[in-house]
């Protein structure tokens, strides 16, 4: 993302995964206060962890002082293994919290994805519940509802969605949303992908963040 991304490799459920660590201004910020993993979108479409949201996301949360950590799915890149519908994914990402967990002990947990990366994150969540560990927040950029079958989140969830999302329609996430009673932010204009509108990702995030 910048010339101080880490990038580093870590073991999987099934092999090597590629993974890349962005920290905030230790001279403005000090030390993080927080770590957020980042999950991008679909491994069979295109989605890296370079991918602009995923990246919009990482800086987002460098911004607000945390430690920002993505990784590229099974069969991305580096990584190793191939795609698993998202079930392989999340025993990834839980890996990937738990390797964390031994370079950022008891920071604030947060969990961001986008599009299939939601699907990933929201399971995730659901698992770290289970084990009386939840994540503390999630962020979920064009929440894949209707593609996967999305579990319930937490009220405190951040949900950002396109107007004109061709992909995963605004219909279908308010059809999520509704027995929840769990409000979403529109973009107005905004396709899937957020084109010309990826700053106001990063300005949501950040305001409706504390």
């Amino acid at each position: 993302m910048n010339a101080q991304t880490e990038y580093l490799m870590i073991d999987g459920a099934v092999g090597k995964l590629q993974c890349a660590i962005d920290l905030p201004d230790p001279e403005t910020q000090g030390a993080p206060r927080g770590l957020a993993l980042v999950a991008h979108p679909h491994p069979l479409y295109g989605g890296t962890m370079d991918n602009k949201v995923a990246q919009t996301l990482a800086r987002t949360f460098t911004g607000l002082g945390y430690a920002a950590v993505r990784m590229n799915f099974r069969g991305v890149g580096q990584s190793e293994g191939s795609y698993d519908a998202g079930i392989g994914e999340t025993d990834d990402m839980e890996l990937l919290l738990n390797a964390m967990r031994l370079r950022f002990p008891d920071l604030p947990l947060a969990l961001a994805g986008f599009s299939f990366g939601t699907f990933v994150q929201s399971r995730l969540q659901l698992r770290l519940q289970e084990q009386n560990r939840p994540a503390d927040r999630l962020v979920l950029i064009g929440a894949a509802a209707g593609k996967w079958d999305m579990p319930t989140i937490p009220a405190n969830t951040i949900l950002i969605h396109g107007e004109l999302d061709d992909t995963i329609p605004l219909s279908a996430v308010l059809d999520w949303l509704r027995p929840q009673e769990i409000p979403v932010t529109v973009i107005p204009g905004a396709d899937h992908f957020f084109h010309r509108r990826l700053h106001h990702i990063k300005q949501l995030v950040t305001s409706l963040w504390d």
